[in-house]
């Protein structure tokens, strides 16, 4: 039997749904059977053999394939010419640059219009370097586009701090590198002391352990070295105004407070402030603590959280597709995150993260290893393709179609982050899958996808079918 519109990698309706399961030191890969079914092929009929299919009311989209160019352009010199269009540049030639961005230099025939610019890498970012490590932002300043989150990426040696200090903004973190320790005290007068890291077991990297900090609660973090010489991380602040320079910080809050004040707060000696800094330190080398958390955290009267401000996404499973994997976290596994959720996905040479888009919130978009493009759909005919390497931010508006092609010869790995407490998608497959095929077909056209050895598929496949693929192969 024949299923139109049936699909194939697919995954069940609730994988980018539903959060990563509960933290288990075990293997942190599984593939799921139920999810798995046989492949599948895109077949589209002649339009001139068959009088059941309806009649065009306008021209046929290009039959263009407009594939990526980045392979072509490492190895000759790159050149705006796609097929027939273009021509050769006679002038200056930033050659890096450009093959880096073979997508933006040779754009596909199906770009058009406008669309502000998704992409910023944090390499074109000012570094801030100071004593103990360096820091470096990404806001709407550098992408403008970006309203709603920011990043800053961010480096400390072992035993460096990054002083006491507290921000308007809540503050989510993913561990790229090494290990650190972080120290929070809410406004209940509870404290909490926790060690989080990037995991590494056999020759298998795994995703790094988060973070997050509500606004205006203080923090402090400092650098380890169990596993490398202190961290390094990613931070997303759940405001694309952020600015790193704009922190409250402890140093710098006492230095402008008259000594007598601080005397009578404290209730010690005016004197006990003679070696306080006159200004922030924002960043400071120290030597690393010799303890583990347990031992060097303070016993509040008051308790420890109720709620943990860490979460060990190194030891949580991934769900393995046919196309890579995807790991969820939000709101319904770590449960103080209550406005940045993730999805950490890996996608195979060749493979892609489906089309599709996200409803309400933008995705801002973290590139850790591989090449990528992604061609974003504004509507009003407005499209356009970027290309993402490691390092590079990404930002896509609500509502805003597109999807992510491994364009590389390795393993592509990126983070996707929502300015919300539970992810949320749309999938193009799952929509015109679960829409009358009538419907589609008189809207798009002939296109039906059959499954191969569809003699044997059982109701079951087909339901599945209709879910989710998510990374296609």
């Amino acid at each position: 039997m024949h299923f139109p519109l049936t699909l194939a990698l697919a995954l069940s309706a609730s994988v980018l749904g539903a959060p990563a399961p509960a933290v288990d030191s075990s293997s942190s890969v599984v593939a799921d059977p139920s999810t798995t079914i046989s492949s599948s092929k895109i077949n589209i009929p002649s339009s001139t053999t068959d009088s059941s299919h309806p009649s065009p009311t306008v021209p046929y989209a290009s039959g263009d394939l407009n594939e990526s160019y980045l392979d072509k352009f490492q190895n000759e010199l790159p050149q705006p010419v796609r097929g027939s269009k273009g021509a050769k540049i006679l002038g200056p030639q930033n050659i890096p640059l450009d093959r880096q961005n073979p997508d933006f230099l040779a754009s596909p025939s199906t770009d058009n219009g406008a669309v502000s610019n998704v992409k910023w890498p944090f390499s074109l970012s000012h570094n801030r370097v100071q004593d103990g490590g360096w820091a470096r932002q990404q806001n709407v300043h550098s992408m403008p586009i970006a309203t709603t989150m920011a990043g800053v990426n961010m480096r400390l040696k072992a035993g460096a701090l990054r002083e006491l200090h507290w921000h308007i903004t809540a503050e989510w973190a993913y561990v790229l590198e090494g290990s650190c320790r972080v120290v929070v005290v809410n406004s209940e007068g509870q404290n909490y002391i926790a060690d989080v890291y990037k995991l590494t077991q056999s020759a298998f990297q795994y995703p790094g352990d988060l973070w997050y900090f509500p606004p205006g609660i203080p923090h402090v973090i400092q650098g380890l070295n169990d596993t490398a010489d202190g961290c390094e991380f990613l931070l997303v602040f759940d405001d694309g105004e952020f600015s790193e320079d704009s922190t409250f910080s402890a140093t710098e809050w006492m230095a402008h407070v008259p000594k007598e004040v601080l005397s009578k707060n404290f209730q010690v000696n005016a004197s006990a402030f003679d070696h306080i800094p006159d200004r922030q330190l924002w960043m400071l080398p120290s030597a690393v603590p010799t303890g583990s958390a347990e031992e060097q955290g303070v016993k509040s009267p008051q308790g420890v959280s109720t709620l943990p401000y860490t979460f060990a996404a190194s030891k949580a499973n991934s769900t393995k597709l046919p196309g890579g994997t995807v790991k969820v976290v939000d709101s319904r596994t770590f449960e103080v995150s209550k406005t940045i959720a993730l999805a950490e996905v890996t996608v195979e040479v060749g493979g892609m993260r489906e089309l599709h888009w996200h409803p309400t919130q933008p995705e801002w978009s973290y590139f850790i290893e591989g090449e990528a493009r992604i061609t974003v759909f504004a509507a009003q005919g407005n499209a356009r393709t970027f290309n993402y390497q490691a390092g590079d931010i990404g930002y896509v508006p609500p509502s805003f179609g597109h999807y992510v092609e491994n364009i590389g010869n390795t393993t592509l790995k990126f983070l996707e982050i929502f300015n919300s407490d539970k992810y949320e998608d749309i999938s193009l497959n799952q929509w015109l899958a679960l829409t009358p095929p009538d419907m589609v077909k008189r809207t798009l056209g002939p296109l039906t996808v059959e499954r191969r050895h569809d003699q044997q598929a059982t109701e079951s496949e087909a339901n599945r079918s209709m879910s989710r693929p998510t990374v296609i192969q």
